[in-house]
C-alpha cells in the first residue's frame, strides 16, 4: 500500500476510501489544530480513476473520440500523459499502451 491522496475533511476521506478496491487504510494526522487524512491503498489506474485523480476521466473522454481530435485535444492529451508519466514513475506502475 502507498499513500494515494490526502484530504482535509474526514467525510471526504471516508467517501474516497469506500471507492477503493483492494487493501486500504485511512490514517489521520494532527499538526497543531489541523487534522489531515491520509488515504493509503493499492496504486492502480482503476483506483486513481475512482478517486477522480490525474484527469483520467478527461483522458477517457479524449480517447473515446480520438478520431475527431483537434490540435487542442492533441495538446491536452500530451499534457495528461506527461502527468501520468510522473504518477506512473512515483507509484511504479505502467501506463497502458492504448492510452498513448
Amino acid at each position: 500500500m502507498k499513500l494515494l491522496n490526502t484530504y482535509d475533511e474526514r467525510d471526504e476521506a471516508e467517501d474516497a476510501a469506500e471507492k477503493l478496491i483492494g487493501k486500504k487504510r485511512l490514517a489521520s494526522e494532527r499538526d497543531a489544530t489541523v487534522v489531515i487524512y491520509n488515504l493509503f491503498g493499492v496504486p492502480s489506474w482503476g483506483n486513481f480513476h475512482r478517486l477522480g485523480m490525474y484527469n483520467l476521466n478527461e483522458l477517457k473522454g479524449l480517447l473515446e473520440r480520438r478520431a475527431e481530435w483537434q490540435p487542442v485535444d492533441q495538446s491536452r492529451h500530451v499534457e495528461i500523459i506527461a502527468t501520468l508519466s510522473t504518477a506512473a514513475k512515483n507509484h511504479a506502475i505502467d501506463i497502458p499502451a492504448h492510452w498513448f
